[in-house]
Formats: structure tokens, C-alpha cells, sequence
């Protein structure tokens, strides 16, 4: 296995995907790479400084970082901003010759039903590579 990227949102569902990949990548002898995509809305230029959210990205990378660091491994972490996180990640797996994409998926329902949300529909159908979505356990909270 030679690059893997996992894309990461700063939830519970971002530590499997990394856990796996890395474990995956000691094995293989590959690359761990994991990329924050800022949204930023249209409204803003694409290059605007939103620290709130610059700050979150760097949490959640550095939360990456020391959980890699667990399983002894490191890895390289990227802050991106983007208008939409789904096609950015797609571009970072072409430009990184990716040959697998892990992405920790929350359990989450909208209107009573589990949605996958926009960017996992979006990477899946237009990835150069392989997909692995690592969906987080349905719990008591968060199945209702």
C-alpha cells in the first residue's frame, strides 16, 4: 500500500479511520496523509483568514498527529480551504497518487434517517482510488 489519505472533520469518527490507516500503513510499509478541509462559503474570498475554523482544523490534525503517535506512527497532516470539502479531497488524492482513501464517518440522522451527508457520496463516486468509509457504532444517542 503506498499513500493512504484520510480526511478528517475533528469528530469521534476521524480516530478509527486514523487508527486503521495507520495500521494498515505499518503493515504495507506506506504513507499516511491527512488532510482538513476548511469550507469557505461563497459569500468569502477563498483565501479569507477564518480563525475559528483555521483553529478547529488544527485540532483536529494535531489530534491525528498524537493519536498516530499511539499507535507508533507518524504521519503528515494538511490544513486546505475549499469551497467544498468533497471535490478538495478528491483533487488531493490525484495529486498525491493516493491509492486509498479512509474516511470516519459519524452516525448521524437527518429528518429520522442515517445520512451520509454530501462529501462521502461525493468522494465514493469520483475518487481516483479506493474508498474505505469507517462508519462510527450507532449508540443510544445517537440512534434516536
Amino acid at each position: 500500500m503506498g499513500k493512504i489519505l484520510v480526511p478528517v472533520r475533528g469528530t469521534r469518527a476521524d480516530d478509527e479511520a486514523i487508527k486503521l490507516a495507520c495500521t494498515l500503513a505499518k503493515r504495507t510499509g506506506g504513507e499516511v496523509g491527512v488532510l482538513y478541509v476548511i469550507e469557505v462559503k461563497r459569500s468569502l474570498p477563498l483565501d479569507a483568514e477564518i480563525d475559528e475554523e483555521i483553529q478547529k482544523g488544527e485540532m483536529a490534525l494535531s489530534q491525528a498527529a498524537m493519536l498516530a503517535a499511539k499507535e507508533g506512527y507518524e504521519l503528515e497532516t494538511e490544513l486546505l480551504q475549499a469551497r467544498e470539502a468533497g471535490p478538495a479531497i478528491v483533487d488531493e488524492a490525484h495529486e498525491r497518487d493516493a491509492e486509498l482513501i479512509v474516511m470516519g464517518l459519524d452516525y448521524k440522522k437527518i429528518f429520522g434517517e442515517y445520512s451520509l451527508g454530501d462529501t462521502a457520496p461525493y468522494v465514493l463516486r469520483n475518487a481516483p482510488c479506493r474508498v474505505w468509509l469507517c462508519r462510527e457504532a450507532m449508540t443510544v444517542e445517537n440512534h434516536h
